[in-house]
């Protein structure tokens, strides 16, 4: 199917790879509060980003709904405040990062976003377009190079017609390129990736039935899954970009990266040699879109999880791999 068809048929012609398609090299920035991206630490977080050799920063404003079943969503005082978001997004670019705005929508506690299942439909995408639509309109205004229209919604993400009702209203708005951040077992139930630029996945799958950090046994584990990643890639004609991607510093990460309380004992080694398996195992993949780690330092005060437990690779072995990996431009 040519383009011109596939565009006529109102679908986004695949993007396919090419010497001039560099893998995007990315690191979030979430926010968990209105101010945080106004953060004194902010600028320094940019930088030791940008000295990782990353090139691409990930902001994550965050909206909310109280129950699984609200037909609405809404800002709360955690939601990060546009004009703190629109100055990060120039201080990124200041510094050479191209930038993804992926918005989320939380459910309060530890509730996962992935149980959202509202009364009235409708309403709930009606709200929703909303809150993506204003995002589409602020990445557009600061340049902001991609936009997730959704992240890791699977208790709304099969609806079809609505997700494409979606798209369409953000395109009226944004140039930009487009992807959806599904998780890693919600990825075969989108049926709208050929409406956007990139496949995105949220990549935890669990690498191993014990804690270990053997490049070997990781890089086994990798194989299955990105035979499988690469086929469904030619199926859709879509890269796919790990959207996120992440192990905690604690032992027994590679058997649940998805949790960041997985244990109380340090394992920082098995961090490392996780982030290696990754990117041994993908970087060259010419399907491979590339990949946003998450996440950089949190903020002063805000943080789940001790700093030496934490998701974040700074001042840890895995700070070294990915320098490593990604030292050359």
């Amino acid at each position: 199917m040519t383009a011109a068809v596939l565009l006529a048929a109102g679908c986004r012609a695949p993007s396919q790879p090419s010497q001039e398609t560099p893998v995007i090299r990315g690191i979030t920035l979430p926010s968990w509060y209105r101010t945080d991206y106004d953060s004194p630490d902010a600028d320094r977080y940019l930088r030791d980003i940008h000295a990782t050799g990353a090139r691409w920063v990930t902001f994550t404003p965050t909206w909310y709904q109280k129950h699984p079943a609200d037909s609405a969503v809404g800002r709360t005082e955690e939601t990060a405040d546009d004009a703190s978001l629109r100055r990060i997004v120039e201080r990124a670019h200041a510094l050479g990062l191209k930038v993804m705005i992926k918005p989320h929508v939380d459910l309060p506690g530890d509730v996962d976003r992935a149980e959202i299942r509202p009364r009235d439909r409708a309403a709930w995408f009606a709200s929703y377009r909303r809150l993506i639509t204003h995002y589409a309109a602020l990445a557009a205004d600061t340049g902001t190079e991609m936009l997730a229209v959704g992240t890791e919604l699977a208790g709304v993400s099969g609806d079809r017609d609505a997700w494409r009702e979606v798209v369409t209203a953000v395109r009226e708005r944004y140039d930009g390129t487009l992807t959806y951040a599904a998780n890693y077992d919600e990825y075969r139930h989108i049926r709208f990736w050929r409406d956007l630029d990139l496949i995105g996945i949220d990549a935890y799958w669990p690498l191993s039935d014990r804690p270990t950090d053997s490049g070997d046994r990781l890089r086994r584990a990798w194989k299955p899954i990105g035979e499988s990643l690469a086929a469904y890639s030619r199926e859709q004609g879509r890269r796919i970009l790990f959207t996120e991607a992440g192990y905690v510093s604690q032992h027994g990460t590679t058997t649940a990266p998805y949790d960041w309380t997985v244990s109380t004992r340090p394992g920082a080694a098995e961090q490392a040699a996780a982030y290696r398996a990754l990117l041994d195992t993908f970087t060259g993949r010419p399907w491979w879109a590339g990949v946003c780690w998450w996440m950089w330092d949190d903020w002063p005060d805000s943080a789940e999880t001790p700093a030496h437990l934490a998701y974040t690779p700074h001042g840890k072995p895995a700070e070294r791999v990915l320098k490593e990996a990604w030292a050359a431009d």
